[in-house]
């Protein structure tokens, strides 16, 4: 299946475009969410993409934002520390009429950049339309379908939760549309 706007998908193993290609390595992909942050570590490599781990950073509805901060901060910063990835992904805030939820959600995305920041790790942003489109072949995709592709390209026995799904998708996103010199 080819994907619109000359998106590669995990199936196009010939994937080069002006003496660029695919990305190789490993990526933290991030959900970024106050109180139900997604991550995902994935392994790629060629055609074979491999979950490493997954997490969702889960706050309860009494924990003060900052604590909700830290912990994301914590969270991000461990995985990179124990997986050494090569790319930091995380998806950008959707557009919300709302502007107390707009400045929530930018403290959350603000807390899991600044920990791949201190550990000098490059971040990329790219919209849940753009997510979606390179993972599903769909923009407006589901949860449930976003959670269904991603089990099937990294061939896992389960769907991961929604917010682990999310963050995995992100990652791919990364590595079907990021080509690096």
């Amino acid at each position: 299946m080819k994907l619109a706007g000359n998106l590669p998908n995990s199936a196009d193993s010939s994937y080069i475009q002006s003496g660029r290609k695919k990305v190789e390595g490993v990526i933290l992909g991030i959900d970024p969410s106050l109180r139900g942050t997604g991550l995902a570590v994935l392994e790629v490599r060629s055609e074979q993409h491999r979950l490493l781990k997954s997490l969702t950073v889960t706050m309860k509805s009494k924990a003060t934002m900052p604590e909700c901060l830290a912990e994301i901060y914590k969270s991000v910063s461990s995985l990179i520390e124990d997986f050494n990835p090569n790319f930091v992904a995380l998806e950008q805030t959707i557009f919300v009429q709302n502007v107390k939820t707009a400045q929530i959600l930018g403290a959350a995305r603000g807390a899991a950049i600044a920990a791949a920041a201190v550990l000098e790790k490059p971040v990329f942003e790219y919209p849940p339309l753009r997510v979606k489109q390179a993972v599903v072949g769909y923009g407006r995709a589901s949860k449930h379908q976003v959670a269904h592709t991603v089990k099937q390209i990294l061939a896992l026995g389960d769907a991961l939760a929604f917010d682990e799904a999310d963050a995995a998708g992100v990652a791919l996103c990364h590595a079907f549309t990021y080509s690096q010199v």
